[in-house]
């Protein structure tokens, strides 16, 4: 059975940093796309940060330049180093599993973790 779990989430200042940690188990982690996606109350998860089977990593243009997304294999983990937080990257931040390349999708989630962000 897959299983992630988020860690690494808190409050911080406008300007602040924070690096989030997503411990995977039940899967063969080295040959899965990984990513992490964050939602705000009433609003779509939406996707911000990839890593493929290839290594290649895509941001989404609100994240691009301040978030860094990486995998440790040996470790089972997935990062989130955030810099320059702005108040609306305020959201629940949540880690995902594919079962292969990252255009398949996402079938396994984590439970999240919160990121607030104040001005």
């Amino acid at each position: 059975q897959v299983q992630l779990v988020e860690s690494g989430g808190g409050s911080v200042q406008a300007g602040g940093s924070l690096r989030l940690s997503c411990a995977a188990s039940g899967y063969t982690y080295s040959r899965s796309c990984m990513g992490w996606l964050r939602q705000v109350p009433g609003k779509e998860r939406e996707g911000i940060a990839s890593i493929d089977l290839d290594g290649r990593t895509r941001y989404d243009d609100s994240v691009k330049g301040r978030f860094t997304i990486s995998k440790d294999n040996a470790e089972n983990t997935l990062s989130l180093q955030m810099n320059s937080l702005k108040p609306e990257d305020t959201a629940m931040y949540y880690c995902a599993m594919g079962r292969t390349w990252c255009r398949y999708g996402y079938p396994y989630w984590g439970q999240g973790t919160q990121v607030t962000v104040s001005s």
